[in-house]
């Protein structure tokens, strides 16, 4: 708790943050139970601060008189023993309020829960005796206090009379339920920063991902490559990145996704900064080097979903989600606006040395910052605690793994068959969507930069406009259920309604607008399927992930696979009609079998 009080005859109080007591004035902090208070001693002048706390901050008004003509006793009932350090910096000590409250009729101001008052007294009465003082000048000084309390209960210390330069002496006293106050990237929920560290590892893993896409044509160029070559380098990703999927979500809830996600990082950006040197020794090396590059990625979003399924509370479920998926959105659109100019400015190698070289960064705020679980981080605040672990959900990890639970209901067949026909979709639009451009509506991409992010950054947008309507649907009584479904109702409908407009419209400009809003409504699948492993089963909700979205990069696999044979046969119209029929069937299956309640233990 870090609140400082500032009181002078203009200016009666206000609240700053600090650790400090500034003008060598001394201050005093009580404490009892859950109440805390401190005392800074200076003026004759009785002031009354009344507040109230609301979520962001104080609500504050101001009263002052002269205090009342009444003697309290401070015995050994009302005063256990101070701490004051010689620095000021830090004070702690316990006081009973129980005078404090018995003698609260003295003066005809209503107590109230949290509560700021000013007693001045003028004199030290022997056996420990205060007198209230005259009500004389307030126009001189100003008294300035900062302070830090603890709850500590000291017991040697000594309380002294704290004169002022006039010879009188003044309290303050601040009771009540305060929550700390301090800068705020002190303040800033624990939570949060791990979804903030784990939005960062997933922007690091589309960078390094989509280096490769760019830098392939100079790397094509000096190894001679031809185009079959280069779709197996391409390719070779995905054989580590599959492997993974399940085994990152087995690891995840059994030793806790900090280990995992670390493991994942350090790995794929290992990877990254040795594939130019795997590239000169031989195409055998480089293919290697791009397959642990998919291993380390695989466990990704296998260990942050067990993470976000420990740390985040319901209510913040999908906007958490969102803000992290929208990472690997911006990750591609960092890596596609960053690496043409790397390369032509320091060569193709460069762009994986420095996107790799990223990870070290990331991996040192991890290894300091994050934990598994709420229960492990030792500067967690109680508060933040409670409303994490509120839900009651057994948040320690699993030793054996149910296959034969899980894979029998209905919901996780839900999850991985939609997960299957959403990708379809995505990755036909991500992976085809250049093409479309240039054959279609004769763009050319070199020209065109921005067509080239303009899906990824609709993506992100989306995608934390969808998590926060579906938080606030669930914090005003929505079902989860209800929600889910309506979220990847329109992570479905939206994308096959906009494909369907592509084959009426006669502009290039109206063209991209339905590519751009297919894409955006797809992002609202976030807060749909993508956040239903962690309502299903929170505990085995890295394991659910590893199972769906290894159908989804099946789907991916297969999906562009099936698209160059359907164009050299049909045309762009029969591509976009077997991914609306896919959503269509994914809208069905979702809605009949999905759930948003919770049927794994």
């Amino acid at each position: 708790m870090a609140i400082g009080g500032l009181i002078s005859n203009r200016n009666f109080g206000s609240f700053i943050g600090s650790g400090n007591i500034c003008r060598g004035e001394q201050a005093i902090l009580l404490h009892r139970g859950e109440r805390s208070a401190v005392a800074v001693v200076h003026r004759n002048m009785f002031y009354r601060k009344l507040w109230s706390q609301t979520t962001n901050g104080f609500v504050s008004g101001y009263s002052y008189g002269p205090f009342p003509r009444t003697t309290i006793p401070l015995g050994e009932n009302t005063l256990k023993p101070m701490s004051l350090s010689p620095n000021g910096r830090q004070l702690s000590s316990a006081m009973s309020l129980n005078h404090y409250e018995k003698y609260q009729s003295v003066y005809a101001q209503q107590r109230s829960r949290g509560s700021f008052g000013c007693y001045s007294f003028s004199s030290t009465l022997p056996g420990g005796w205060l007198q209230p003082g005259d009500k004389d000048g307030t126009g001189k000084n100003r008294t300035c206090a900062y302070y830090k309390s603890e709850e500590y209960d000291i017991t040697e210390a000594k309380v002294e009379s704290l004169p002022a330069a006039d010879g009188t002496n003044e309290a303050v006293l601040v009771e009540g339920d305060i929550q700390e106050v301090g800068p705020w990237w002190q303040n800033f929920p624990k939570r949060w920063v791990i979804v903030l560290l784990c939005f960062a590892a997933f922007l690091l893993c589309n960078m390094d991902r989509v280096n490769m896409s760019i830098a392939i044509l100079p790397m094509s160029k000096e190894f001679n490559w031809n185009s079959a070559t280069v779709g197996l380098i391409q390719s070779s990703f995905f054989w580590g990145y599959l492997l993974t999927q399940i085994l990152g979500g087995i690891w995840a809830d059994k030793i806790g996704g900090k280990l995992v996600l670390g493991f994942g990082v350090v790995w794929w950006s290992v990877a990254t900064i040795l594939t130019p040197i795997a590239a000169r020794i031989g195409l055998p090396f480089l293919l290697t080097m791009r397959a642990f590059m998919g291993i380390g990625e695989g466990v990704a979003m296998p260990a942050m979903n067990n993470l976000l399924s420990k740390w985040i509370p319901v209510s913040e479920r999908s906007r958490s989600l969102a803000l992290v998926y929208s990472g690997m959105y911006l990750g591609s659109v960092t890596g596609l606006a960053f690496s043409p100019a790397l390369i032509h400015k320091f060569g193709w190698p460069s762009v994986f040395y420095s996107f790799g070289s990223l990870g070290s960064i990331w991996f040192a705020l991890w290894i300091r910052k994050a934990y598994s679980s709420p229960k492990e981080d030792p500067e967690l605040s109680k508060e933040e605690k409670k409303l994490i672990l509120g839900g009651g959900v057994s948040k320690e990890p699993v030793k054996v793994i149910p296959w034969r639970l899980i894979l029998s209901k209905a919901p996780v067949w839900a999850l991985i068959i939609s997960h299957f026909c959403h990708n379809w979709g995505t990755f036909i639009l991500l992976t085809w969507m250049p093409t479309y451009y240039n054959q279609v509506l004769k763009f050319n991409l070199t020209e065109s930069g921005l067509l080239c992010v303009l899906p990824w950054l609709t993506m992100a947008a989306f995608a934390n406009i969808g998590g926060w309507i579906a938080d606030t649907l669930v914090s005003r009584g929505l079902s989860i259920t209800a929600v889910r479904k309506i979220m990847q109702s329109i992570g479905f409908l939206g994308p096959a309604f906009f494909l369907t407009q592509l084959s009426h419209v006669r502009t290039p400009a109206l063209a991209v607008l339905c590519m751009a809003c297919s894409q955006g409504s797809d992002a609202f699948s976030q807060s749909g399927l993508y956040s239903n492993h962690q309502d299903i089963g929170p505990r085995y909700a890295g394991v659910l992930l590893g199972l769906s979205n290894t159908a989804g990069v099946l789907a991916g696999v297969f999906g562009t696979a099936a698209t160059g044979y359907i164009l050299q046969r049909g045309s762009w119209d029969d591509v976009f009609k077997v991914s609306v029929a896919l959503y269509i069937i994914g809208t069905l299956v979702w809605n009949l079998f999905s759930t948003g309640e919770r049927v794994l233990d």
